[in-house]
């Protein structure tokens, strides 16, 4: 190992955008404070890749499916089994590798759906550290349902649960959700697999801010080693301590990022509505129909991301209507955008999102207030503690088909973007981005966990 790093950190991402963009982050403020960085990831997820990070060393192993990954797999169970066997194996070898090439690996950072990984720590006597890409409130009631206190999902929908370090009890309408399919309770498992062998881990790191969640921290912290180290976003956008970290730097798909920067610059100030559902989530045609008239019936300018594979739900004729009314100055439809970058702009004044992890705390970082239309796992969670806990958004409910109707998409955006309500959201999303800031600058609670690791690993190498 070279005299300049202070320790080598072998960063295990689950090989999702969602997942390794925040882990990505961390490393970049490992980076800064001299500690060598790999990231290992699928060969699948490398040889698909739009953008690759140039900051950091990538090395590929393997997950069992390098010519289709989950996709090839054919259900997620098959996938994280084999990927169990494959990648225990291939760590391995890459771990032996470097050792080999004279840059031996000091600490195993994983993602806990991969829990397999801190065996693969301990045959080789490294540090281990959990890295939670959700946050705390969602982690705990994954506990709670590995410990057998709760169920998911609740058997009654007006049944109301207490969780320990809530604040307050929450609906069943509040807790994670799975598509109800044969995998659902397998892919349940999954989630509550992460605290299977999690007390033989030297640290457990969460994506988040130690004032965002300082109630549920403290009842975890009780339990296990917790450090918040977040929000783990582009230091650009924060502290501005990173100053060539303006971008995660990696990306499945290619955003349109001048023609949206374009148009956003002729709108004016607060009066967009940025609507995106991320990488993943896939709407139903008729969720996609009522979305679509609800956004233009706000009679708000609106840029809404539609994946390509999603374009051919939207309603016949939308997006050439669309054209001939407004010649798309109301509205722009793009497969992908710079959402950091749209976010931050002035004239974007609330975000509809289906609150991924990522998407809500990019908001909160840079004060965007929110209208959510949570899908399936932590985003229900995600949902209820943006309205009722940070109190920055409102939530567009679900009719009993689980269809979000057009009338209620308009009537949450005129809130947030017109009425007195609004105002307050958009005053406490103004709070939180200030602590958001706060935490991962210099001395703040974040900052000073990452020292604490970094001096601990030092120690340790």
């Amino acid at each position: 190992m070279t005299t300049s790093h202070k320790a080598h950190c072998l960063i295990l991402p689950y090989p999702v955008q969602g997942h390794i963009n925040p882990m990505l982050q961390f490393s970049k403020r490992l980076q800064s404070k001299h500690v060598k960085i790999t990231i290992a990831t699928t060969k699948y997820l490398l040889k698909n890749m739009k953008e690759l990070p140039t900051s950091v060393s990538i090395e590929a192993i393997s997950d069992g499916y390098d010519d289709g990954g989950r996709d090839q797999a054919g259900s997620f169970v098959a996938y994280v089994t084999r990927f169990k066997e494959v990648g225990s194996d291939t760590l391995s070898q890459l771990i032996q590798k470097l050792e080999n090439c004279g840059c031996p690996v000091n600490c195993i950072v994983y993602d806990p759906f991969l829990p397999w990984a801190v065996e693969v720590a301990k045959n080789f006597e490294l540090v281990s550290a959990a890295f939670f890409t959700q946050n705390c409130a969602v982690d705990n009631i994954y506990y709670h349902v590995h410990k057998g206190v709760i169920k998911l999902t609740p058997t009654k929908n007006d049944e109301e649960i207490l969780i320990p370090g809530f604040s307050s009890t929450i609906e069943a309408s509040d807790v994670p959700t799975f598509v109800i399919s044969p995998e659902a309770e397998r892919i349940l498992q999954v989630m509550v697999n992460q605290f299977s062998n999690l007390d033989k881990v030297d640290w457990v790191l969460i994506n988040s801010f130690y004032e965002l969640e300082k109630q549920v921290i403290d009842w975890m912290s009780k339990i296990y080693p917790i450090k918040t180290i977040g929000p783990t976003i582009p230091s650009m956008y924060l502290d501005k301590r990173l100053h060539d970290d303006k971008e995660y730097g990696i990306s499945v798909f290619k955003p349109m990022t001048n023609e949206c920067l374009h148009w956003l610059n002729h709108q004016p100030i607060n009066s967009v509505v940025y609507a995106s559902f991320g990488s993943i989530t896939n709407l139903e045609a008729e969720q996609m129909e009522e979305l679509a008239w609800g956004l233009k019936n706000s009679n708000n300018n609106f840029l809404w991301v539609v994946r390509s594979n999603e374009e051919s739900k939207l309603p016949n004729n939308f997006l050439e209507e669309l054209k001939l009314t407004s010649g798309n100055n109301k509205g722009l439809v793009v497969p992908w955008c710079p959402q950091l970058q749209v976010l931050e702009h002035e004239s974007t004044g609330c975000f509809l999102t289906h609150c991924g992890r990522n998407s809500i705390l990019e908001a909160i970082s840079l004060g965007v207030p929110m209208v959510t239309m949570p899908q399936w796992a932590d985003q229900p969670t995600n949902a209820k503690l943006v309205k009722d806990v940070w109190e920055i958004g409102v939530r567009a409910k679900q009719n009993e088909k689980g269809i979000v109707r057009r009338e209620v998409i308009e009537e949450c955006i005129k809130l947030v973007m017109e009425e007195e309500k609004g105002k307050l959201i958009r005053e406490n999303a103004k709070k939180w981005k200030e602590m958001a800031r706060n935490d991962v600058d210099e001395g703040g609670s974040s900052d000073k966990n990452i020292e604490e690791f970094v001096s601990k690993l030092v120690t340790k190498s």
